[in-house]
């Protein structure tokens, strides 16, 4: 499988996702943000950053970049596409997943690591994943997710929810909601789950070097439900 990474203006995150699937031994190229060919890539992945400095809003111009029209035509054919923290903004603000990403309810940046409890029993970022909770770093000023009533119901009943922000024995409570989420919401996935987006950084803990490999669990769910 080939794995596409889209650089835009303002990524910072881009070269972990790239390291990341480089140990786990996959094909994985840049993709600029004015390019329009996404190069044969089967899986795209939309980095975290600050896409544009984030100016508008957060992934609101980097939605309108040249690119995004291959990636969202890819999408719409169910080829598969991720978007970590800013590159989740960006599938919210091109309507490919549901909800939006609102500033933390503390107004403040949250660096640090958090607990995901995996929720979708369906979807393939999820599917294969059987610890309580995954500790995963967050590092974002705009991540509390929101959705409408009617929204978030489709989502619980679609089973489109892939994480909760939950405690360290996978106990979803508001003590470890770390922006004030709508239901402790780090990720959803479209109807379709093939589009998946998470505010948390699965990338940023892949690599044994740096003290924690859950986040490699995560990422080698994509290669275990695709590559079966």
């Amino acid at each position: 499988m080939k794995f596409g990474v889209v650089v835009f203006p303002g990524s910072n995150c881009d070269q972990d996702a790239v390291d990341a699937l480089e140990l786990m031994d996959q094909e994985v190229v840049k993709l600029w943000h004015k390019d329009h060919d996404l190069q044969g890539c089967d899986f795209i992945i939309l980095p975290g950053g600050f896409s544009y400095g984030d100016y508008l809003r957060t992934g609101a111009v980097a939605r309108f970049s040249p690119i995004m029209n291959e990636v969202i035509a890819h999408a719409n054919r169910g080829g598969y596409l991720m978007g970590i923290c800013n590159g989740f903004q960006i599938l919210a603000e091109a309507r490919l997943v549901p909800g939006v990403l609102l500033q933390n309810s503390s107004q403040k940046y949250v660096c640090k690591n958090i607990y995901l409890k995996p929720e979708s029993t369906d979807a393939l970022l999820t599917a294969g994943l059987d610890q309580a909770a995954y500790k995963i770093p967050i590092a974002h000023g705009d991540g509390r997710y929101f959705a409408d009533s009617d929204t978030l119901k489709a989502l619980n009943d679609n089973n489109q929810v892939l994480f909760r922000y939950c405690d360290a024995t996978g106990t979803v409570t508001d003590a470890s909601n770390p922006n004030g989420s709508l239901e402790n919401i780090a990720g959803v996935t479209n109807k379709s789950k093939n589009v998946f987006g998470m505010m948390p950084h699965p990338e940023r803990a892949a690599d044994p070097a740096l003290g924690n490999t859950n986040g490699r669990l995560i990422m080698d769910q994509i290669l275990k439900a695709v590559l079966v």
